[in-house]
């Protein structure tokens, strides 16, 4: 079975609704479709309706940058997953490097997400990746093994089906740093080591494993060759649409 290839481009707290409005119709005008590749548009809460609708008939899909693990309720400035489906996404991003080290969310917080997402019916996308002074340590295989197996756990095949994995190494995220493609190769395969061992082989095989982490124009080409990478989860270069199609057409 060939894995999805992905190409996603999470926009964080940027652009104004007229801003997004015409960097999607650009994108939209721009694509060069490939077969069998999907692509991925992580607008801003209040834009993922509009978005969502300018994308619909198109090759682009919608997702939310996160959610809340509950349907609804008295949590005051939270987004559940019925409100992200209701406006049009089918993705949704979990456990993101800004959520976890500026928000403080933990693996539990994203495990109940996960599940969360899956029972609204959208695909989550689920970021892992270590610091700089976890690396220098050694720690790398150490922090995706406690990400993977705590954020991921009980969840069974069906479920691991409609999971995506972006591996986001915190020190080359907005950095201008980037893992070389073959750092970045080696990390996958440690993740798809450790989805072997709790989940199963098939699943490991066959899960999306993205690369996210200062991605350009200028190092698609290396990442994209690698075996164990399944597409990416593009930053900063998803702001403009020159960079953005530059990348998602490789």
């Amino acid at each position: 079975m060939t894995r999805r290839e992905i190409f996603a481009g999470n926009w964080k707290m940027y652009k104004t609704s007229a801003e997004a409005d015409a960097l999607v119709r650009e994108l939209v005008a721009g694509l060069d479709k490939k077969p069998g590749r999907e692509y991925v548009i992580f607008p801003p809460f209040p834009y993922i309706r509009d978005v969502s609708a300018i994308c619909s008939g198109t090759l682009f899909r919608t997702g939310s940058q996160n959610l809340y693990h509950e349907k609804q309720g008295a949590f005051t400035g939270e987004v559940s997953p019925l409100m992200v489906k209701d406006c049009g996404c089918s993705f949704a991003l979990i456990g993101h490097s800004e959520r976890r080290h500026i928000f403080h969310e933990t693996d539990s917080d994203v495990n109940k997400k996960v599940r969360a997402a899956l029972d609204a019916g959208l695909e989550p996308m689920v970021c892992v990746g270590e610091l700089l002074e976890e690396r220098e340590k050694g720690e790398t295989a150490k922090i995706l093994n406690r990400q993977i197996r705590d954020g991921l756990a009980g969840f069974s095949a069906q479920d691991f089906a409609r999971i995506t994995i972006a591996y986001e190494p915190v020190w080359a995220i907005g950095t201008g740093k980037v893992a070389t493609p073959e750092m970045a190769d080696e990390a996958h395969g440690i993740i798809r080591n450790i989805l072997k061992d709790t989940a199963g082989a098939g699943i490991a095989e066959n899960m999306p494993v993205l690369y996210g982490g200062s991605v350009k124009p200028d190092n698609i080409d290396g990442l994209y060759r690698m075996d164990n990478i399944d597409g990416v989860l593009v930053g900063g270069a998803s702001l403009e649409s020159a960079s953005f199609l530059k990348i998602i057409n490789v």
